[in-house]
């Protein structure tokens, strides 16, 4: 899926460069296409990215810790991490249904905006299930996972299971 949404996005901007420059018309959706897209590719990427361990690490403290304090430190940050993701999601609902309200529609496209941002609230709460799962995951296993499916460690070092 998020192959397919950046190829479409390319697909649609060439078309729409050539279509401005060969044929003096450019594409009037093509905006509006590409900002769903955008939105599409981001918010299920972020859940995507979580479950691969592909995340952004800032870990200059954390690899100085031992082993039993890491996994602990690990645990508080994928709990914290879900809570954030779930909040942002209930939040996001809240928005998305103000805009649901307003009736507005996309000017080019003639569909409601909300439908844009329906992937906003998916994509958080996705995020927040893994890593709520992977919290739960270093509950319970002996080693420290940085996702469900892969252990803590650097690109030489990382396994995936």
């Amino acid at each position: 899926m998020l192959a397919a949404g950046v190829l479409l996005m390319a697909f649609n901007t060439i078309a729409n460069v050539v279509g401005r420059f060969v044929f003096q018309s450019s594409l009037f959706f093509s905006e509006e296409l590409n900002s769903i897209l955008i939105i599409l590719i981001t918010f299920a990427g972020i859940s995507y990215a979580a479950r691969q361990g592909r995340h952004i690490r800032m870990s200059a403290i954390y690899d100085a810790m031992p082993p039993r304090a890491r996994k602990g430190f690990m645990v508080l940050i994928a709990s914290v991490t879900a809570v954030s993701m779930f909040a942002l999601c209930y939040f996001s609902i809240g928005y998305i249904t103000k805009v649901a309200v307003s009736g507005r529609l996309l000017p080019s496209l003639q569909v409601p905006i909300y439908w844009m941002f329906l992937w906003v609230p998916v994509g958080f709460f996705m995020t927040g299930l893994q890593y709520a799962l992977t919290a739960i995951k270093n509950l319970v296993e002996k080693d420290i996972y940085l996702s469900t499916r892969v252990l803590e460690g650097y690109d030489n070092d990382e396994l995936e299971i």
